[in-house]
């Protein structure tokens, strides 16, 4: 137990690196103990490893905003993804003549499906088996009757001629999802009708199958009643990842065309902190996502991101 007053000073690190320290090892060293107390024998201690690193990254990554007071800690449900290391997963091979990828995850064997649209998730193994990238942490997703895994690759940055000279300038908002300006040359990409009416129109499907499904057969029960339910649940969110996605890649392409080597993102901090006051704004502006992605695919391409 501690009294804190003036003369006491006490930090959450290392007591040999730190002589205000309360810990006798390094913070991820602590908490991995802890869960090694708790749950060693009854789940692997690499998935409680890498979960540990998972939190102490983002903790150490938001302590400033935290200690400010700019957001609150993260909370977790209970259905999240479970992490698991590189290491976990063993024996990738291509079977019956490459028609299909298996693994062996603790032991259990898995066979891959890629699904009809998996082409892409399909030439990454490929490459990944041939050692063009390399496979990271992942994790294993379960969703009722099926498991997913979520595999992440470390992908090497693409080769493309820039000069250091050229600067593009990028505005976001809702109205035209993103401006941009390199030299002589202006750009629209997206339209108002494109992403915020279609996402709009889906809020209001979405509201119309609510209200109706009180008055829904129920020959079958419950999963009838709210079938069209179900059809429209999580449409409005698979639509924007889509568009945004698609956005953030026409200018990053744009960019890479007149070789651009910084990208100026111009009046997006004043932008966010009105959003956060405009209810409207923040429900339907997703810039926090399409933020991400620019920086994503910027870093890819060797394009330095300046956010201002």
């Amino acid at each position: 137990m501690f009294y804190f007053t003036d003369e006491v000073r006490v930090r959450l690190a290392d007591i040999k690196k730190d002589q205000d320290g309360i810990l006798t090892m390094s913070q991820l060293g602590t908490t991995y103990q802890l869960l090694s107390r708790r749950f060693k024998g009854q789940m692997p201690m690499s998935i409680l490893s890498c979960l540990n690193k998972i939190l102490v990254y983002s903790f150490s990554k938001e302590r400033d905003m935290l200690w400010k007071g700019e957001r609150s800690l993260r909370s977790f449900r209970r259905d999240i993804p479970m992490p698991i290391s590189s290491h976990d997963l063993r024996r990738i091979t291509l079977e019956e003549g490459g028609r299909f990828f298996t693994c062996q995850i603790f032991g259990h064997t898995f066979r891959l499906y890629f699904g009809k649209k998996g082409g892409d998730k399909r030439t990454l193994w490929e490459a990944a088996l041939r050692g063009e990238y390399k496979l990271c942490t992942s994790s294993i997703q379960v969703d009722e009757h099926k498991i997913f895994l979520l595999a992440t690759f470390e992908v090497s940055k693409e080769g493309h001629i820039l000069e250091p000279d050229v600067v593009a300038e990028a505005t976001l908002s809702m109205e035209i999802p993103i401006r941009v300006k390199i030299g002589r040359h202006s750009y629209s990409i997206g339209t108002k009708e494109d992403f915020l009416y279609r996402r709009l129109a889906i809020q209001q499907a979405l509201q119309r199958c609510q209200q109706s499904a009180t008055y829904n057969r129920s020959k079958n029960g419950l999963t009838r009643k709210l079938q069209n339910l179900k059809n429209y649940r999580g449409a409005e969110k698979r639509y924007v990842n889509y568009k945004l996605h698609v956005y953030s890649r026409r200018l990053i392409n744009l960019c890479i065309k007149h070789r651009v080597a910084t990208l100026l993102l111009t009046g997006q901090q004043r932008k966010e902190t009105a959003a956060k006051e405009e209810e409207f704004l923040l429900r339907n502006w997703s810039y926090y996502s399409l933020k991400d992605k620019i920086a994503y695919k910027a870093n890819k391409a060797g394009i330095a991101l300046v956010v201002e």
